[in-house]
């Protein structure tokens, strides 16, 4: 079987997308909502469709339960194109689900279920990656007994020819001393401004990212409508504004970001434009609800860079 060319580790599950009145009242009152939506979810998930679908051969590392919701997160993965070798089924634990309330905010509820089981059994060994050039990591707060073993697989399929990145995502315990350390076994490091913050303990922008290069980690900022920002080891950073688009739904937006670049990042691209393919792919993933339906293909993406 033909090497992936980008791994992809961490949590795949689906996500129950629910629009319209979704602010809980409890009692005899029965809500009417405007859309129910059940998608591919997790952050992995959807950087390793995100991938696909921008013709990058991508194979996915999680874990999924033995249950109706685990044969549809598989049955989505594979119609996204993803390589399904390493994603494990655990015979004792439901698949983990996400609830996404989307009114004038969004709020997230999750079961961590096999999210949380997911451990160092679903790592496939080093010598089964020749021919993948790279490696990234995404939710490595949901899943502490994967992000244990992550510092020195990291530094194992970088002792073997991969690059590395990480987007460590939010930490519900509010700790981030995991994200802090595995940061550092990475080339590129792709957090939101308060992730940055929260992982380096420094509230500057431009500090918090001089710790990270001073690492030799390459930080890729998502900057929400702004755009994104990138900073490289003994460079000055780079901008990429945001696109205007039609804004229905940002849930994975950030997941679509990290696709965008790792595809530019893999092709060698200069950091610039592996910048503006992450902001492009951001930007139009938020045209449809959920976090898959919207991601570009390669031709979308460039299209609307006014590349094409």
């Amino acid at each position: 079987m033909t090497a992936p060319t980008v791994l992809v580790l961490g949590d795949a599950n689906p996500d129950l997308l629910l629009t319209g009145d979704v602010v809980p009242r409890f009692g005899q009152v029965e809500q009417l909502l405007d859309g129910a939506d059940l998608v591919l979810g997790g952050s992995a998930a959807i950087v390793a469709a995100g991938l696909a679908r921008l013709g990058v051969r991508t194979a996915l590392a999680a874990t999924v339960g033995d249950d109706a919701f685990g044969r549809l997160t598989r049955e989505l993965l594979e119609l996204a194109g993803i390589d399904t070798r390493w994603v494990r089924t655990d015979p004792e634990t439901p698949t983990g689900l996400s609830v996404i309330l989307g009114s004038q905010g969004r709020a997230i509820l999750t079961h961590p279920g096999t999210i949380a089981s997911t451990g160092p059994e679903v790592l496939p060994p080093v010598a089964e990656l020749v021919g993948t050039c790279h490696v990234h990591s995404a939710s490595v707060f949901l899943q502490p007994r994967l992000a244990a073993a992550l510092p020195a697989y990291l530094d194992g399929v970088r002792a073997a020819g991969c690059t590395t990145s990480v987007d460590t995502n939010w930490d519900p315990a509010g700790s981030w001393a995991a994200g802090r350390e595995l940061v550092t076994h990475a080339d590129v490091f792709l957090p939101n401004a308060a992730e940055l913050a929260a992982v380096t303990g420094l509230a500057d922008r431009d500090a918090a990212a001089d710790w990270c290069t001073r690492r030799g980690v390459t930080v890729v900022l998502k900057d929400g409508a702004a755009g994104g920002v990138a900073w490289a080891p003994g460079h000055p950073p780079v901008f990429a504004p945001g696109l205007p688009v039609e804004v229905v739904d940002t849930t994975g937006a950030g997941d679509s970001f990290d696709a965008g670049f790792l595809s530019g990042w893999v092709d060698d691209l200069p950091l610039s434009s592996s910048l503006a393919r992450a902001v492009a792919a951001g930007s139009l993933s938020t045209g449809s609800v959920g976090g898959t339906r919207s991601q570009p293909t390669l031709a979308q993406l460039e299209s609307a860079l006014g590349l094409a």
